[in-house]
C-alpha cells in the first residue's frame, strides 16, 4: 500500500473494534481490579497489591516473547490474525475465572489464587492484544492516516471503557450478591472481548509482509531498546497510564468513603468516558493542526488541574463540584486516547528505514507490557498507601484514610502527569522529520 493511500472505512471499523474488547479488559483491571480483590475476595490491600505485582513480571517474559513469536510467523493468514481467532475463547474462559472469587480460607491461599488467575488472564490477552497493537503499521504508512486510524480504533475503545465502567455497580446489585455478580461480569466482559477479538482477525487483510524476518529474540530487542524515540514515548505512555490508574482506581473509595454514595462512582466515570469520547474526534481535528505531541500535552495539563482541584476542594464542596471536575479530566482525556497510538508507528518507521526489518510485534510487546505495568504499579501502591493509612474494607475511615484517598485522587496522579507532559517534550519527530525517515533522508 502507497503511503498516500487512504485506508476505507470498512477497515478501520473492522480495526477499530477490537480494542472494544481490550478496554473492557482495562477499565476491568484498573477501575475495579483492586476493589474486587479487596471488597469482594477478601484479600488485606497490601497483598492484592503484592498479586498484582507478581502478574506483572509474569508478564515482563510473556509480552515481550509474543511480540517477537508474532513477528516471526509465517502463515497464510499472516503474521498477526491467527492469535487473534485461536486466543479468543481462551481470553473469554480466563476472564470468567479471576472475577468468579474462590470459596478459599486464609490469606496465603487467596494470595496464590489471585497470582494464579491474575497470570493466566494477562496471558491470554497478551496473545491476542500484542498481535492487534502490530497491525497498525501494518495498514497504512500514511503520517496522518495512522491518526485517523487510531480515532476509529479509540472511538470503539471509549464505548468499551464507559460500558466497563456503567454495567459492573449494577450488574453486581442485580444479581444480589458482590460474588454472582462479579462472576457474572467477569462472564460478560470475556465473552464482549473474544467476539471484537474475532471480528478483527476475521475481517481486516493484513499487508504482505515487506521487511526481512527478525534474526534472534535479543538481537531484536537490543535493537528496539536503541530507538530513542520510541522510548521517550514508551516511558510518556507508562506515566500516563499509571497516572490514570491512580485517578480511576480511587474513584470508588473516594466516592464511597468520603461522599457516602458508592454509586455515584458510575455517574464519575460515565461521564468522564462520555466527554472523552466526544472530544477524542476534537483531538484528531487538533492534531493535525498542532501536532500529535502538543495535543497530547493538552491531556496532562487539564487532568493535572482536574485533580488538584479535586483534592483541594472536592471534599468540601461536595459531589457536584467533583463530578464537574471529572467532566474536565473527560476533555483531558479525550486528548489522550489517540496521540500516543498515532506516534508509536512513527517512531517504530525510524528503526525499520534504518535496517529493513519490521519488528512491530517486538515494539508492541514491550509497549503492552509497559503499559501493564504502569497500571499494575500504580494498583499496587494504592494497596500500600491504603494498607499504611489502616483502610477496613466497609468500615468508616479514619481521618487519616481519607486523607489518603485524596492524595490519591490529586497530587499523586498530578505529579506523575507532570513527569509525563516535561519527557515528552523530548519526542523528536513531527510531520516534516516523518516526511524525511520516509524519503529516506533521516537516518536515527
Amino acid at each position: 500500500m502507497p503511503a498516500s493511500e487512504k485506508l476505507p472505512v470498512r477497515t478501520k471499523l473492522g480495526f477499530g473494534v477490537a480494542d472494544l474488547g481490550g478496554n473492557l479488559f482495562f477499565t476491568a483491571m484498573g477501575f475495579w481490579s483492586m476493589n474486587y480483590l479487596t471488597d469482594t475476595v477478601g484479600i488485606p490491600a497490601a497483598l492484592a497489591g503484592m498479586a498484582v505485582m507478581v502478574a506483572k513480571i509474569w508478564d515482563a517474559v510473556t509480552d515481550p516473547m509474543m511480540g517477537y513469536i508474532s513477528d516471526r510467523t509465517i502463515s497464510r493468514m499472516g503474521r498477526r490474525r491467527p492469535y487473534m481467532i485461536f486466543g479468543a475463547v481462551p481470553l473469554l474462559l480466563a476472564s470468567w475465572l479471576f472475577f468468579t472469587a474462590p470459596n478459599l480460607q486464609g490469606n496465603a491461599a487467596l494470595t496464590a489464587w489471585a497470582i494464579a488467575t491474575l497470570c493466566l488472564l494477562n496471558t491470554a490477552y497478551t496473545v491476542v492484544n500484542i498481535p492487534y497493537g502490530s497491525l497498525t503499521p501494518e495498514l497504512t504508512k500514511d503520517y496522518h492516516e495512522r491518526t485517523s486510524l487510531n480515532g476509529y480504533r479509540f472511538g470503539f475503545a471509549v464505548i468499551g471503557t464507559i460500558l466497563g465502567a456503567a454495567v459492573v455497580l449494577p450488574m453486581v446489585a442485580a444479581f444480589g450478591s458482590r460474588r454472582a455478580g462479579f462472576s457474572a461480569v467477569g462472564l460478560t466482559f470475556g465473552l464482549v472481548m473474544a467476539v471484537t477479538a474475532l471480528i478483527t482477525g476475521l475481517s481486516v487483510k493484513e499487508r504482505p509482509h515487506d521487511g526481512d524476518r527478525p534474526k534472534g529474540f535479543f538481537k531484536t530487542y537490543a535493537v528496539v531498546f536503541k530507538n530513542k524515540p520510541y522510548l521517550v514515548l514508551l516511558f510518556t505512555y507508562m506515566l500516563n497510564l499509571a497516572a490514570i490508574n491512580f485517578l480511576s482506581g480511587i474513584l470508588v473509595y473516594y466516592f464511597k468513603y468520603v461522599y457516602n454514595n458508592e454509586g455515584l462512582t458510575t455517574m464519575a466515570m460515565v461521564l468522564l468516558l462520555v466527554i472523552a469520547m466526544v472530544f477524542i474526534p476534537i483531538s484528531v481535528f487538533v492534531s493535525k493542526r498542532i501536532g500529535k505531541k502538543r495535543t497530547y500535552q493538552i491531556c496532562f495539563t487539564l487532568m493535572s488541574i482536574a485533580c488538584m482541584a479535586i483534592f483541594f476542594f472536592g471534599h468540601t464542596l461536595g459531589p457536584a463540584f467533583t463530578l464537574a471536575m471529572m467532566a474536565l479530566a473527560g476533555v483531558g482525556l479525550g486528548f489522550e486516547y489517540v496521540p500516543p497510538f498515532a506516534m508509536l508507528p512513527d517512531a517504530i518507521e525510524v528503526e525499520a528505514q534504518r535496517t529493513g526489518q519490521r519488528r512491530e510485534g517486538a515494539y508492541y510487546g514491550i509497549w503492552t507490557f509497559v503499559a501493564k505495568l504502569g497500571q499494575s504499579v500504580a494498583t499496587a501502591l494504592m494497596g500500600f498507601i491504603l494498607a499504611l493509612s489502616h483502610y477496613v474494607p466497609d468500615a468508616v475511615q479514619t481521618p487519616q484514610t481519607l486523607f489518603a484517598i485524596r492524595l490519591l485522587v490529586g497530587p499523586i496522579p498530578t505529579v506523575i502527569m507532570i513527569a509525563a507532559l516535561v519527557l515528552i517534550e523530548f519526542y523528536p519527530i513531527d510531520e516534516k522529520t516523518y516526511a524525511a525517515i520516509m524519503a529516506g533522508g533521516h537516518k536515527e
